[in-house]
């Protein structure tokens, strides 16, 4: 059985209760039995999920919404110091707790896996909640994604274990203190909180110093700042180190990915037996998360066969890499991809899909702060597409920075031999692209931002 609600969260509101962190951890205090409340900027289908199961969740944000007798007022690296609920809660001294603490209180007193690295958390994390599910352990996990319908985020449950997705971005997951970590990869982004990769990587060396003694850090063998960050932690008593990979000196070793239309056939050797089994999504950095997670469950000792097979029950999780639907025989897939290694990932594994047609891509940047850094590199993973459209800059907590436009990745997209046309009429985006796509073609909507809602008008617009 999960641990109690702890006290200073029996009545929490959370402040933009329905982004994909905080709703989690708002769910799953409610099936503990807290009083939640919250605010959202917007309605939401994830609101309507929170009210189902009690909550009480506004629309917009005023001082007014916040009760009284709140235990702590909740919030996330996003939300201002002038939103008026938090300065609200100063003026009545309802303690300021952050998203992360908040997650670090559920996870106590469980056996938790917390699951790190610049790209692939999500997805990963998934691949453990479906494969432990599957396995009847009834693990407890928050996710910064849906696994279905909405609110599907995150699940309180019976088990001992408790599977959480682990955010760099803002430095928080420095909270925790798992017993096994996955660190996936190490690379520099989040560059308004991180100057250089030395900061990066002593971020991540205090994340991994949290875990508890005679834990676990399951690592990826074959990326370079992973390496790097393993060579920083070696003789560290207390610590186990388990790396995973192709690379030859893998304690888990990646034999073969071998691709099958939209999935794959993955097969490990572990202590020089090999093991195959199936990955239910396409792309070879999938199959190399489906390893960190069958690494990871391993090292909480649930056995390697079992959970090999467990793990081909995930599908995949809401916008990544996720089917929209079919018109006119175009393909319409969502990409969450907003770096340029997870954009070109993403792109080599969708070119196989579109082998009869083109792979045409619409891609929203996300925040001033990645393009201005990274917009060359965004640009160049482009030119992986036979045709792109590229929207204005997603915002998402930023504000504009003169001169960092989308025009800078369209550049050096064109640069690099693409065929790129910019798309600053966002309302015009769904005809430009039926009008380009034939049958066979695959469109690929890609970022983080709200360009996920442009698939479905895309459809329409082909079908009719």
């Amino acid at each position: 059985m999960a641990p109690a609600v702890p006290t200073a969260m029996e009545r929490p509101h959370f402040i933009g209760i329905g982004g994909a962190g905080m709703s989690g951890i708002a769910k799953i205090l409610a099936r503990r039995g807290a009083r939640v409340a919250g605010s959202d900027a917007k309605e939401s289908p994830v609101a309507g999920a929170l009210r189902e199961l009690g909550a009480t969740v506004h629309i917009g944000h005023a001082a007014g919404h916040l009760a009284p007798d709140a235990s702590c007022v909740v919030v996330s690296s996003a939300i201002r110091a002038d939103n008026p609920e938090l300065v609200r809660a100063a003026e009545l001294a309802v303690p300021v707790v952050h998203r992360s603490d908040a997650l670090a209180s559920l996870m106590d007193g469980t056996r938790a896996i917390a699951v790190a690295g610049t790209h692939g958390k999500t997805t990963t994390t998934s691949m453990l909640a479906v494969a432990l599910d599957t396995l009847e352990l009834d693990p407890s996990y928050a996710i910064g994604g849906d696994l279905a319908g909405p609110g599907s985020n995150a699940h309180h449950g019976d088990g001992e274990i408790f599977v959480a997705e682990a955010d760099e971005s803002d430095r928080s997951f420095q909270k925790y203190a798992p017993e096994v970590a996955i660190v996936l990869n190490v690379e520099l982004d989040h560059h308004a909180n991180y100057a250089s990769m030395d900061e990066i990587h002593e971020s991540f060396e205090i994340f991994a110093g949290r875990i508890v003694p005679g834990g676990t850090l399951v690592i990826a063998a074959d990326q370079a700042g992973a390496v790097e960050l393993t060579a920083r932690l070696r003789g560290r008593p207390g610590l186990n180190i388990v790396t995973y990979g192709e690379s030859e000196g893998a304690d888990i070793r990646i034999e073969r990915v071998t691709p099958h239309g939209l999935t794959s056939e993955v097969t490990v050797v572990l202590d020089g037996t090999p093991l195959t089994f199936t990955v239910s999504v396409p792309g070879r950095h999938y199959a190399h998360n489906a390893v960190a997670a069958l690494a990871a469950g391993i090292a909480l000792g649930i056995p390697a066969a079992g959970l090999a097979t467990a793990l081909g029950s995930y599908t995949g999780v809401g916008r990544r890499l996720q089917p929209k639907g079919e018109a006119a025989g175009v393909q319409v897939i969502d990409s969450y991809a907003h770096h340029p290694t997870e954009m070109a990932a993403d792109l080599e594994a969708m070119r196989p899909a579109a082998a009869d047609g083109r792979l045409l891509v619409v891609f929203q940047p996300h925040l001033f702060s990645r393009t201005q850094e990274l917009g060359d590199e965004m640009g160049r993973a482009l030119a992986l597409a036979d045709a792109s459209v590229v929207l204005d800059i997603y915002p998402a907590r930023e504000d504009p920075v003169p001169g960092v436009t989308s025009e800078l990745i369209i550049d050096a997209a064109r640069a690099a031999g693409a065929e790129v046309a910019a798309a600053p009429d966002r309302t015009a985006v769904a005809e430009t692209v039926a009008g380009m796509a034939r049958p066979g073609d695959l469109v690929l909507t890609m970022g983080a931002g709200d360009v996920t809602d442009l698939g479905p008008l895309i459809l329409d617009r082909l079908a009719h």
